[in-house]
Order: C-alpha cells, then sequence, then structure tokens
C-alpha cells in the first residue's frame, strides 16, 4: 500500500490533510522547549550519554538550520533543480542513506542516479560527455575514493556539490559547492545522524523550490505506484 493511498484509508486528504490534523491537534511543544532543553542539559552535564548524544544532535540540527540560510545553501538547492543530469555517489557503507537522497530528488525532478562505484569504474559517470550534469559526492572518513571523483567530475566538466566536514581540505579546490557539518563528538565516526538531517533538509528545500512541479510529479508518482504496486503477478 502506497503512502498516499494509506492516508486516504486513515480519512486524510492526503499529506496536505494530515499537516492540518496535527497542526491543530498538537499539543504546544514549543512552550515545552525550554523545560526540555534545560533538563537535557542537566542530563548531559551529569555525564548521561543518551543525553549527551540527543544534545549534540538538537547542535547539529542548529548547524544545518543556519547553514540553509547561507547562499551556498541556495546554490546548492537551485543547481540540483537547473543540471541537466544529477549523479549521487557515497561509500558503499552509506549506500542506503545515498539512495534515499536520490529517490527524495525523484519526487522534484526527473534523471537522478545513484552510483554505488561497484562496477570500480563509475562508467555511468564517465562513459559519456557531460552535458549540465551535477555530481553530489557524499564524503565519509571511508570514502576515500572522494577527494579523486570530485577532482575527475571537474575535469570532466560536471559540476561538484560536496556534502562533509568542515575540514575538509581539499573541498574548496575540487568542488562547486560545499555544505559541510562540523565534526561530532559523540556517537560513530561516520556522523550517520547528521548526515541524514543535512540530505532530508535539502532535499525538503529541493522540492519546496520546485514548487508545483513537484507537487505534480509526486502526484503522478503516486498514481504509478498505485497501478504497479499491486498489481497481480503473470
Amino acid at each position: 500500500m502506497t503512502v498516499g493511498r494509506f492516508l486516504r484509508s486513515l480519512g486524510y486528504h492526503g499529506l496536505d490533510g494530515i499537516k492540518v490534523h496535527l497542526k491543530e491537534n498538537a499539543p504546544g511543544i514549543t512552550s515545552q522547549l525550554p523545560n526540555i532543553l534545560e533538563q537535557l542539559q542537566k542530563d548531559a552535564s551529569e555525564g548521561r550519554p543518551l543525553a549527551t548524544q540527543i544534545a549534540e544532535q538538537i547542535e547539529m540540527l542548529q548547524h544545518i538550520y543556519n547553514l540553509a540560510g547561507q547562499p551556498q545553501w541556495r546554490d546548492a538547492v537551485s543547481t540540483i533543480l537547473s543540471s541537466g543530469h544529477v549523479f549521487v555517489t557515497s561509500h558503499p557503507s552509506l549506500a542506503g542513506i545515498g539512495r534515499y537522497f536520490r529517490d527524495r530528488l525523484t519526487f522534484a525532478r526527473d534523471q537522478v542516479l545513484f552510483l554505488d562505484g561497484a562496477n570500480g569504474s563509475y562508467i555511468e559517470l564517465f562513459g559519456e560527455p557531460a552535458e549540465d550534469g551535477l555530481l553530489v559526492v557524499i564524503d565519509s572518513p571511508s570514502f576515500v575514493t572522494s577527494r579523486l571523483l570530485a577532482r575527475s567530475a571537474r575535469r570532466a566538466g560536471y559540476k561538484v556539490l560536496l556534502l562533509t566536514g568542515q575540514f575538509t581540505e581539499w573541498a574548496h579546490e575540487f568542488a562547486n559547492i560545499t555544505l559541510s557539518l562540523p565534526p561530532q563528538r559523540a556517537n560513530s565516526r561516520e556522523n550517520l545522524s547528521a548526515i541524514m538531517a543535512l540530505l532530508e533538509y535539502l532535499a525538503t528545500s529541493v522540492a519546496h523550490a520546485a514548487g508545483e512541479a513537484a507537487e505534480t510529479r509526486t502526484r503522478r508518482i503516486e498514481e504509478l505506484q498505485g497501478m504497479f504496486a499491486q498489481a497481480p503477478l503473470r
């Protein structure tokens, strides 16, 4: 069952319907927020690991929110929408996140492809001359070929959007646009929660900027999913 069909079965008119319901019936979380944050800071200062991690994630979300108001964020959004083709790539360990980001972008535009590098050649990217293409590199400590890939893409004529840490020395040399995250003190070295949040909010910004075109495309995708997802085997 598709998301749209499921929501309709509950009596909502798509995502807009449930948003209105939540807005009208959700508790006043804004008024509770200062007390919640105060308790969280207290627990973190007492060395509670979960509180420390959540507090750090809140700081990271604040960083991403501030980043979304910067010129490079607007450049990233407009370039994703205006490029002829968009390629997304990451280390294999982040392939699930990369594919999710690709899927989110397809609700706003066509011609988006995820490259996992499994063929060892990135022939999908370099097999033909670049024609108004964009490569989105989801960088991580284990993605040791990210620098070479970004440099090669630039030389081939692609624009490069790099999502990486703040202290990536080669970022401004081989990327046209860089969206950077501060290093994480807790959790894993891959900074998964921050990467996921950055990709989610970036995809949301792209869909918002696409406006009615994204809404029309989303409705068409839901129609096609309803048509094919429940198709009987023959």
